[in-house]
């Protein structure tokens, strides 16, 4: 289905600016746009922000505070609308729940409660999951934007697990940190709908997070699941504030899930994809050549974010599995670094580069783990391939919406987030 072919697809499409570079390189794979809710296309610039929310709150000792202050400030005014819209002007200018996600991800940690409140509502009004006029679930429509006809609606209803666990994130979060117990409500809300319509029962009756609807993710005998959308951390949270769901479980198979992923890469790598029998619980990678827009199993753009999202468990909630998977996944990119200075941006299960250009979120993503276990190979990746690749307010190219979100999120610290936020005590 679309859904499918557009999710696997993903990896591709930040790699823009290296095609611009690169003479090897002559085309990228785009995704197309549908959508929900009938608004139309309005101002690229969000209402200025009042001087009591803090020019973007941010401690003085905060390394690279003035980077992330004046890349969210580009950011909002370049890709966020008056309305709260999140533009992808990469494919078509549509709308993704994960970039709604992301930009109240970004507000909440550079407390921004006015960004975090429109993009929500956006969110809220467009991206509703319906059966003809009849709401089904609290979960996101994971794609908006004009249909055949020129018309701004929704045209898939199929969710992407992954956004809806970083806005319900947000959410939890922002009702400590600016007491709006509403946002709370709608999270416990949302929380059902995640559990029901986005976990699967495996093998030994162990549940696992699918990355979406179960009819896309399922067959009879096997899950495929997506290591990135993996996120331990948030199913701490999710376990502080509903008690009717086994969250915490998922941090279990969560690493169960990544520590079988990179043993299926002969160089320890987590895949953007990979299988498991719902019998023997044995995993295996997706791969179908004849179909090279289908989900892979390799080292690209989606398993990036496993750095990120580990990380945070390690630095939020101190897991010592999540500091020894960082340290012992990433060996091999740090061989590559020390040997090469360069990683590229794709790596098949036998370790093969399969292209020859870089990825500037890659090295955010890694730098969010390196910061944790490797500090002076931290500051090589930011002094070399971050800071370079920057320039007001914007990393590589202009209409790289996911590179901005993945650069951003590696580089701010979690530290901005105080612990008794995260504990909610």
């Amino acid at each position: 289905m679309d859904y499918l072919k557009s999710k696997a697809k993903l990896q591709f499409r930040v790699v823009m600016p290296y095609i611009r570079t690169m003479a090897a390189i002559t085309t990228m794979v785009a995704l197309s746009g549908c959508s929900f809710g009938g608004m139309v296309k309005g101002e690229t610039s969000v209402p200025k922000l009042e001087a009591s929310t803090g020019n973007y709150v941010l401690a003085a000792n905060i390394q690279n505070r003035d980077v992330l202050s004046e890349s969210w400030q580009a950011y909002r005014h370049k890709f966020i609308q008056a309305d709260g819209r999140v533009i992808d002007y990469q494919a078509s200018d549509r709308s993704t729940s994960e970039g709604q996600a992301y930009a109240m991800l970004r507000s909440l940690l550079i407390n921004d409660p006015t960004t975090f409140d429109l993009t929500l509502k956006w969110s809220e009004n467009n991206l509703q999951r319906k059966e003809g006029n009849r709401q089904t679930d609290h979960l996101w429509c994971w794609k908006w934007g004009r249909n055949a006809l020129g018309i701004w609606e929704a045209s898939d209803r199929n969710f992407a697990t992954d956004a809806d666990i970083d806005a319900t994130t947000a959410l939890i979060l922002a009702s400590r940190l600016w007491r709006r117990p509403e946002y709370l409500q709608l999270a416990k809300v949302k929380l059902q709908d995640l559990w029901n319509l986005s976990t699967a029962v495996g093998a030994g009756g162990k549940r696992y997070l699918l990355p979406g609807p179960a009819d896309a993710f399922t067959t009879a005998s096997a899950l495929h699941l997506n290591p990135s959308y993996l996120a331990p951390y948030a199913f701490r949270l999710f376990a502080q504030v509903d008690s009717d769901h086994n969250w915490l479980s998922l941090v279990d198979t969560s690493y169960e899930v990544l520590e079988n992923s990179s043993r299926l890469s002969a160089v320890g790598l987590p895949s953007d994809w990979v299988s498991v029998d719902k019998i023997s619980n044995k995993y295996e990678p997706l791969s179908q050549p004849d179909k090279p827009s289908a989900p892979q199993s390799l080292y690209s753009y989606d398993a990036y974010r496993v750095w990120w999202r580990v990380s945070l468990d390690a630095a939020w909630f101190n897991s010592p599995q999540a500091r020894r998977y960082l340290e012992t996944a990433s060996q091999h990119l740090q061989h590559l670094w020390y040997s090469q200075s360069r990683l590229p941006a794709s790596i098949d299960l036998q370790g093969k580069a399969l292209v020859n250009y870089e990825a500037t979120s890659q090295y955010a993503m890694l730098y969010a783990a390196m910061r944790l276990t490797n500090t002076s190979l931290a500051n090589e990746l930011l002094q070399k391939k971050l800071l370079p690749q920057y320039k007001q307010g914007i990393w590589d190219d202009q209409s790289a919406y996911y590179t901005q979100n993945l650069a951003w999120l590696g580089l701010v610290p979690p530290s901005v987030i105080p612990a008794e936020i995260l504990t909610g005590k």
